[in-house]
């Protein structure tokens, strides 16, 4: 059966305050993300929770042309990051995957396959894209905390709406289909090593994923 795209026309209510990464080392971590680029959009906290395989998410910059996606992607190598997928050009536009030194997987693309201009260091959107086991109850959830539905494709994938003041989008992705995008197998246990600050925490949603009430 086809899927198609609803589009939401109302304001989200609640939203994505803030996103905080559990890591081993926090300094450590700090020096990656602020050569990485993205230390203004991360919190970082202290853990030792226990994690194996995939965590069940990611973090996707959107920038806007294929030499930013190589300057930002080229930032997080020489930082220490893994590459899971090389930057390459795609049906969709140009892209890559890597992975940070504290096991945070990362998505940088863009929908443009040429460039239009040299490399910037802006980005135009970040998407916590959360892996699940059934996109539409994930919807439902979430609608009934308060978030508007931006986009949905049936059972594959679902996006809210921002508020204007949040630097972050929330999107669900089957959690299979995730790990098929990123390159990585999709087994996992334990902590997501991930806690999202929102406008209508705290709760954990029913994939695991905890929120907490926005500072």
């Amino acid at each position: 059966m086809a899927t198609t795209a609803s589009t939401a026309s109302t304001a989200s209510t609640m939203f994505i305050a803030s996103v905080t990464l559990e890591v081993a080392d926090p300094e450590a971590a700090r020096r990656f993300y602020t050569a990485f680029g993205v230390d203004a959009y991360v919190r970082l906290r202290a853990s030792e929770a226990h994690t194996t395989g995939f965590r069940g998410f990611t973090l996707a910059l959107t920038v806007s042309r294929p030499a930013t996606v190589d300057s930002f992607f080229s930032a997080a190598v020489d930082a220490g990051a893994t590459v899971l997928k090389p930057a390459a050009k795609s049906l969709w536009g140009y892209g890559g995957v890597v992975q940070a030194p504290d096991g945070t997987i990362w998505k940088v693309a863009t929908s443009a396959k040429k460039d239009t201009g040299p490399a910037t260091r802006e980005i135009d959107e970040i998407v916590l894209l959360l892996g699940v086991e059934d996109v539409k109850a994930g919807k439902r959830f979430y609608a009934g905390r308060g978030l508007t539905v931006a986009r949905s494709f049936g059972g594959k994938y679902a996006e809210f709406a921002s508020g204007e003041s949040s630097p972050v989008k929330l999107a669900l992705y089957k959690r299979g289909g995730l790990a098929k995008d990123l390159g990585v197998p999709a087994e996992g246990a334990g902590s997501h090593r991930i806690v999202i600050g929102g406008t209508a925490g705290p709760f954990t949603d029913p994939d695991g994923f905890a929120w907490e009430a926005a500072a």
